[in-house]
């Protein structure tokens, strides 16, 4: 396997966020024939092998691999947003929430203050959930069960037979 310096730096470069017109760019392709030149060389066989054993080094260092995603999305799939509340409907403070809750699947929290006169009389709290849909869509995906496919292949014959009157018609 050889790689030109462009090659290589083109490698590094599309590790970072996987947008090959960006890397292209990055590694000194000019900015106008970016987008040719960076779908060009993902499909270089010696920059695509660059590109798969870069990524299986990068998935080793991290530990992060198809197994790994997998799980984390069986895992936020699987969360139970009663964890998030006291036995009395109170939503707990965001350090007692389970883990699995503070590493992503709370899109964002609103408190909102009721006062009266200067004084709070209530506290509103609104959580924002992650799209939790996406992640059994992608979990789909990625164990192939073709739930989530937007067309399924049908092999086989079909046939009809239509009588001589119908025909006539």
């Amino acid at each position: 396997m050889t790689l030109t310096a462009k090659q290589a730096r083109f490698v590094e470069e599309y590790l970072i966020d996987l947008n090959a017109t960006q890397a292209a760019i990055r590694a000194g392709y000019s900015a106008k024939t970016a987008r040719s030149q960076g779908q060009r060389l993902l499909t270089n066989v010696d920059v695509e092998r660059a590109l798969s054993e870069a990524q299986s080094k990068r998935s080793e260092k991290t530990g992060i691999n198809a197994e790994w995603v997998l799980k984390r999305l069986a895992d936020e799939a699987e969360a139970d947003v009663a964890d998030l509340y006291d036995e009395d409907g109170n939503l707990r403070p965001v350090h007692e929430w389970p883990v699995i809750w503070r590493k992503g699947l709370v899109a964002g929290l609103d408190v909102e203050e009721v006062t009266v006169e200067g004084t709070v009389i209530s506290r509103v709290k609104k959580l924002k959930l992650s799209d939790r849909i996406k992640r059994i869509e992608l979990i789909g995906k990625h164990v192939d069960v073709q739930a989530f496919k937007d067309q399924v292949e049908h092999k086989g014959g079909i046939s009809l037979s239509v009588s001589k009157e119908d025909a006539e018609l």
